[in-house]
């Protein structure tokens, strides 16, 4: 059996030695090492004035925007420039639109094979009912993938921007979120209490059945962010924290773009390459059919619902 060692006998150890050094309570290099004390900061005079004149000449050479010469032809060339740009983009749209086919021609883009196969081949080969769902989740999968993408970058743009610190948030002297409202309002509890769940299965539902009626992960995951406000607004963020704060909303938003992005790849790579899909199509008008549409349609929804949810909580007080 292996003995166990004093604090006499530990403390002289590599062990001890090395997590106090990472814990920060001992810098190894204090006594060892030669250190020349830091000597107090003086200004100098001389070189004092000469920052001084430099501001001086700078504002009055420089800044000074009526007149400064260079600035004024700037301004006057960028403005002849941007009129010239603009008159440019206009008559090379005006050429450009001059080439469309007219209206009601046989050759307009709404006439040709790629709408036609959409109809009439769309349920054959997604297993969707829904034509629309069927179209931006199979043919255009990665079109719309981009748009969940931008979804994502603002929502981080917007982190960046409003997010506050967790000691910010917790200082009830700098913020209270129910200052601008009534505190407990009993009405509010009451409907939200009653609504919340109803709009959260009802979210469910429409993200589920995208693919058999109208619906999806975009119209699913709005109604699914309009609970979680209605539910943060009624109880407030401390009570929405307990089953929806900033580590669930990462996880899920992440884990739902990452699971699109590769449910997508495979479907498009097997296809390209004429691989065989193991994903199969179903019996057209039921829930567990469609293919690649369901998944997709679910983190669609996710990313919509986190995404209205970090807009409404960072606007409203900076934080998740």
């Amino acid at each position: 059996m292996s003995r166990r060692k004093t604090d006499a006998e530990y403390s002289k150890t590599f062990a001890f030695k090395f997590f106090r050094w990472l814990s920060g309570t001992k810098d190894p290099y204090v006594n060892t090492v030669e250190m020349t004390p830091q000597k107090e900061y003086k200004p100098d005079k001389e070189r004092m004035k000469w920052l001084e004149f430099e501001e001086k000449e700078a504002k009055e050479k420089v800044y000074d925007l009526d007149n400064n010469r260079v600035i004024k032809s700037y301004e006057k060339m960028y403005h002849a420039v941007a009129v010239i740009f603009c008159v440019a983009l206009a008559l090379l749209l005006l050429y450009t639109v001059s080439y469309l086919p007219r209206y009601g021609s046989e050759d307009r883009p709404t006439n040709n094979e790629v709408a036609e196969r959409y109809i009439e081949q769309g349920m054959e080969e997604t297993g969707a009912v829904n034509v629309v769902t069927g179209m931006i989740l199979t043919y255009r999968a990665f079109d719309t993938f981009g748009e969940t993408n931008v979804l994502f970058i603002a929502t981080c743009c917007v982190m960046i921007m409003l997010m506050l610190e967790e000691s910010v948030l917790e200082s009830t002297e700098i913020f209270n979120e129910r200052r601008y409202e009534p505190k407990n309002d009993r009405i509010l509890q009451g409907a939200a209490y009653v609504l919340c769940p109803v709009i959260f299965i009802f979210g469910i539902y429409v993200i589920l059945n995208g693919q058999i009626s109208p619906g999806g992960g975009f119209s699913g995951g709005s109604i699914m962010g309009a609970g979680l406000i209605l539910y943060a607004t009624a109880f407030s963020f401390k009570n929405t924290e307990r089953f929806f704060n900033e580590k669930v909303y990462k996880v899920a938003k992440i884990t739902a773009l990452i699971m699109y992005g590769l449910i997508g790849s495979y479907f498009y790579i097997t296809g390209a390459n004429g691989i065989a899909n193991h994903i199969p199509l179903g019996i057209p008008g039921h829930i567990l059919s469609a293919g690649i549409i369901l998944p997709i349609d679910i983190c669609v929804g996710i990313e919509v619902a986190c995404t209205m949810y970090a807009f409404y909580a960072l606007f409203r007080r900076g934080g998740l």
